[in-house]
């Protein structure tokens, strides 16, 4: 199943996080950016928690800088980049370490999220795509300059098969049931997140 099956749910034992250039001088420039931030970061928790593996990229760090210092605390690894599509720069292969999976497992499954939507994000996921990885954008986590960009981004997305996903989406189907052994534990980063 690939991210483009309606009943394909996501899964925490398959999946790896990539939160894309979520950089400091860029940031300001955003619509929404601070708000992104604070969802990316959540999402880390969220990953951190349920043991989901954390990637980070920085298109041109520099020139831009790095990513915020926050975020990238959170990131099991930051891989620079010059590409716009970070596979060209070794995101496949940073994936496959941070998620080996048992041989005819196909790729980790891939959470993406970050700035700018319609540029370095939809390039990313293009290419993990075109890598054979489901691919899902948290929406509520990807910022681009002007709103318009960001929503012809996403819709490009969900056209070449990006399933677009709410921030609870991904934590509901990542903990699949109020037993979860981590369930109390991802509660608090639940109910913290504005409504």
């Amino acid at each position: 199943m690939s991210a483009d099956d309606p009943l394909r749910r996501l899964d925490a034992d398959r999946a790896v996080l990539v939160l894309v250039d979520y950089q400091q001088r860029l940031l300001p420039a955003l619509d929404g950016g601070e708000a992104a931030l604070a969802d990316a970061l959540a999402l880390a928790d969220l990953a951190r928690a349920l043991a989901v593996p954390v990637l980070g990229t920085e298109q041109n760090p520099d020139g831009l800088g790095p990513n915020h210092p926050a975020l990238r605390e959170r990131c099991a690894r930051t891989l620079p980049k010059q590409h716009f599509d970070a596979c060209e720069d070794g995101l496949g292969a940073a994936i496959a370490d941070a998620r080996p999976l048992p041989p005819g497992g196909g790729p980790a499954d891939v959470v993406i999220a970050g700035c700018e939507a319609h540029v370095c994000l939809l390039q990313t996921a293009l290419g993990l795509r075109r890598a054979g990885h489901a691919v899902w954008a948290v929406a509520s986590a990807c910022a681009s300059r002007r709103a318009e960009d960001r929503a012809l981004g996403l819709q490009r997305l969900q056209a070449a098969g990006v399933g677009l996903v709410a921030w609870e989406m991904v934590a509901f189907e990542w903990l699949q049931h109020a037993r979860h052994p981590r369930f109390k534990a991802v509660l608090p980063l639940i109910k913290g997140r504005p409504a």
